[in-house]
C-alpha cells in the first residue's frame, strides 16, 4: 500500500521560496529590504499591552508581575488563532513554566527536530562513538543556518536513521515524540508536542558539552535571513536564538500548513520558548503562521507587532 507523501520544507508549492528548496539545494538570496509578507495575507497583532500590573500577588506560579499583560495578550493571540496553537515558556532559572493553548497535543516538527539530530550526533562523536568529517560538520552548520533538508538526510542516514529516536525521547525528554502511521520512519514524518521541543531545547542549554553547547547557541543566534522569524523575533539585544520547522502536511487527507520554532532568549539564555501552530485547511498559509509563530514570542518580551520577519514569496 502507497501513503501520499506530505510537502516537506523542500517540497513547497511553486509560489514559494524556503530555505533549502532551491533547485540547486542552496538556498535562494535573502533580501536585502524590510522583510514583507505574502499579499494578501494580514497578520492579526498581538493586542497592545498595558502596564505590568503592581498589585501584590499578581505573580504567576513563579513568574513577577512584569509577565502578566504579556501572557494576557499571548492568550487573547491564541484564542483569535484557527487551528491548533500551542505555547510555552520556561524560566530555567526559577524553573517557572507558562503554557497557552494546545500544549497537550502533537504537531507535525518539520525542521524543529534537527535539533535533536545534531545534538545527538555531537553527544556520540564527544563519547568517541562515531566521527564526524569535515561533510558532516558542514551538513551540521547547513541544518542549523539554513535548515537544509539535504544535508538532514545525510546525517539521518549517516549517523543511525530511526535508532537515534529512542535517544531523543529518553535522553532529551521528547517522550511524545512518534512517528506518523502511514509513513516512512524518516526524520520528516514526525509529530511532538511543544513539551518535547521545550524539553529537547533545555537539555542542550543545561546538560550537553559546554564545546557543543556553544556551538549550537552561536549557530541558533546567527542564522541565515530564511530563518529570521520564530523565536528569532525576540532580537539579538535578548540574545535569541531559534530553530524553525515549516512544511504543508496531510493529515485526515487534508493538506495543510504547519510552522514551529523552538528557542532561547534572555541573559544566558535564560528562557526557553517554543510555539508549534498547525493550521486548519483553507484557513492556513506561510505567512499565517510564520507570522504568529513570531509575534508571539515578540508580544512576550514587550516587542511590537506584527513582528519584522522574513516571509519571503517568489
Amino acid at each position: 500500500m502507497s501513503f501520499a507523501r506530505p510537502l516537506l520544507l523542500c517540497a513547497v508549492t511553486a509560489t514559494l521560496a524556503l530555505a533549502g528548496c532551491s533547485s540547486e539545494g542552496k538556498p535562494a538570496a535573502a533580501p536585502a529590504t524590510v522583510p514583507q509578507s505574502t499579499p494578501g495575507v494580514a497578520p492579526t497583532p498581538v493586542p497592545t499591552q498595558t502596564p505590568a500590573p503592581t498589585t501584590p500577588g499578581c505573580a504567576l506560579k513563579g513568574w513577577d508581575c512584569s509577565w502578566a499583560p504579556k501572557f494576557a495578550a499571548v492568550e487573547a493571540r491564541v484564542k483569535a488563532s484557527p487551528g491548533q496553537l500551542g505555547v510555552e515558556v520556561r524560566d530555567r532559572q526559577t524553573g517557572a513554566v507558562w503554557k497557552a493553548g494546545a500544549t497537550d497535543k502533537t504537531t507535525w516538527t518539520g525542521s524543529t527536530i534537527k535539533l535533536a539530530m545534531v545534538t545527538s550526533v555531537f553527544e556520540r562523536a564527544r563519547a568517541g562513538k562515531v566521527t564526524l568529517t569535515a561533510a558532516d560538520r558542514k551538513d551540521i552548520a547547513d541544518m542549523l543556518a539554513w535548515s537544509s533538508d539535504d544535508a538532514a538526510d545525510r546525517i539521518w542516514k549517516k549517523f543511525g536513521r530511526d535508532t537515534m529516536v529512542p535517544g531523543f525521547r529518553d535522553t532529551y525528554g521528547m517522550k511524545g515524540l512518534t512517528f506518523v502511521a502511514g509513513f516512512d520512519r524518516y526524520w520528516g514524518f514526525m509529530k511532538c508536542g511543544p513539551d518535547d521541543l521545550a524539553n529537547l531545547m533545555a537539555y542542550v542549554l543545561g546538560a550537553l558539552h559546554a564545546e557543543d553547547r556553544a556551538y549550537i547557541v552561536a549557530a541558533m543566534r546567527n542564522v541565515q535571513d530564511i530563518q529570521h522569524w520564530g523565536v528569532w523575533a525576540v532580537g539579538s539585544t535578548q540574545g535569541a536564538g531559534t530553530k524553525n520547522g515549516w512544511s504543508q502536511e496531510i493529515d485526515g487527507g487534508v493538506e495543510h500548513w504547519v510552522t514551529s520554532t523552538v528557542g532561547f532568549a534572555g541573559p544566558a539564555e535564560r528562557y526557553v520558548l517554543t510555539v508549534m501552530y498547525s493550521m486548519p485547511a483553507g484557513q492556513d498559509s506561510l505567512a499565517l503562521g510564520v507570522h504568529t509563530v513570531s509575534d508571539i514570542p515578540a508580544a512576550l518580551f514587550g516587542l511590537r507587532t506584527p513582528a519584522p520577519v522574513v516571509v519571503r514569496p517568489s
